[in-house]
């Protein structure tokens, strides 16, 4: 198969005096993700995505939350981990798109940021990455502002390996 397609969805719940990470970029916010990596769900859902378009299980089983190599870590480096497995089996990034809900805070001015941060850890064109934000209109857990949820898609493409 040339190309296939992953899908990968994370949460974080949200806590005061945590730091909100979210595509590589620090988000200035009275909360942030409380998790045993740095918490960033946009990475953590990216990462799902594209160990599942290759076939290669999900984040969880490459990067335990039981071990303490990643307790801490900066989720880019879960990435650059990811997209070197998905090249050591022939693959490519084609492209990704990606939703982000929060009901706070706006992203809108972060995700030019986002967008070109992950797209140079996953050596691609930023027209490559597609992401977008939005609420719950105050529904749910996310609109109750007690987490976050990130969906994601991604295409890879099959060229040697």
């Amino acid at each position: 198969m040339k190309f296939r397609i992953g899908f990968g969805y994370d949460v974080h719940s949200l806590a005061s005096g945590e730091d909100l990470w979210l595509g590589g970029v620090l988000i200035p916010h009275e909360k942030g993700t409380v998790a045993h990596s740095d918490g960033d769900v946009l990475i953590h859902a990216l990462c799902d995505a594209l160990l599942g378009a290759a076939k290669l299980r999900d984040i969880g089983f490459h990067f335990p939350d039981t071990s303490k190599e990643y307790e801490n870590i900066d989720s880019s480096v879960l990435l650059e981990k990811t997209c070197t497995l998905l090249k050591q089996r022939g693959y490519n990034v084609v492209n990704i798109d990606a939703t982000v809900c929060a009901q706070k805070p706006k992203l809108i001015g972060y995700i030019p940021q986002m967008e070109s941060t992950l797209a140079g850890i996953m050596e691609i064109e930023v027209d490559a990455v597609s992401i977008k934000a939005t609420t719950t209109e105050r529904l749910g857990f996310v609109g109750r502002e007690e987490g976050i949820s990130v969906y994601v898609v991604a295409l890879i493409e099959k060229t040697g390996g």
